[in-house]
């Protein structure tokens, strides 16, 4: 599966990237109003699928404020599994450290 943040232009490249027949790309993230998507329909016919979540599936009225108080009453666990932090633009310096073992 391949997992995106929602920047403009790349949901193509992803869904493409996907494998014929079992493929899935899963968008995450909201777009700003009036964006759009496209791809070629072969895309989709041949077997890949394009998924699309915001806030990993929780109902973001409801959930994610318990979420975010169970995080601050440090009853979930995230800041532990931040290794390091890089900008965009030192991208390729993070695949690096990703694919290394490290990150």
């Amino acid at each position: 599966m391949l997992e995106q943040i929602f920047i403009r232009g790349f949901q193509r490249e992803a869904l493409e990237a996907a494998h014929k027949g079992w493929g899935v790309s899963c968008i995450i993230g909201v777009a700003a109003a009036g964006q759009e998507i496209s791809t070629r329909p072969f895309q989709l016919v041949t077997g890949r699928t394009w998924k699309g979540s915001a806030f990993g599936g929780w109902k973001s009225r409801d959930q994610v404020p318990q979420l975010v108080e169970e995080y601050m009453a440090g009853k979930i666990k995230v800041d532990e599994f931040i290794t390091h932090r890089f900008d965009f633009a030192k991208i390729n310096e993070a695949f690096e450290v990703l694919h290394s073992g490290k990150g």
